[in-house]
């Protein structure tokens, strides 16, 4: 399964060309404009499993940083700030990775 068998192609182009800038990164509003913020617990559990580079059960911070290319591999990189800002916003326990619950904080907050 990959993302665009449950995020819509062109929703995942719209939010990529909406972050192109550095520094111009909002995971909220990315959830919301590639479609995430829509969709059900279960859809975001594969969601955040083909994230989840290593299938670890985590994304931990160096993964984080190439968020973007999971959508599409030519996407840029997370700047340092954009990644520390991510991770602060969905590491709900501290402890330095996120979790698949990680990514509801930041859709139902």
């Amino acid at each position: 399964m990959s993302l665009t068998d449950i995020l819509s192609p062109s929703d995942i182009a719209a939010a990529l060309r909406d972050c192109q800038a550095p520094d111009s990164f909002s995971p909220k509003k990315f959830f919301q404009i590639s479609g995430m913020s829509k969709k059900s617990s279960s859809q975001l559990k594969e969601i955040f499993r083909i994230l989840d580079n290593d299938q670890s059960g985590f994304i931990e911070e160096d993964e984080l940083k190439y968020f973007l290319q999971r959508f599409e591999c030519g996407a840029r990189v997370l700047t340092t700030s954009e990644t520390k800002t991510f991770l602060a916003a969905a590491d709900h326990d501290g402890d330095g990775k996120i979790g698949a619950e990680g990514i509801n904080l930041i859709i139902y907050r």
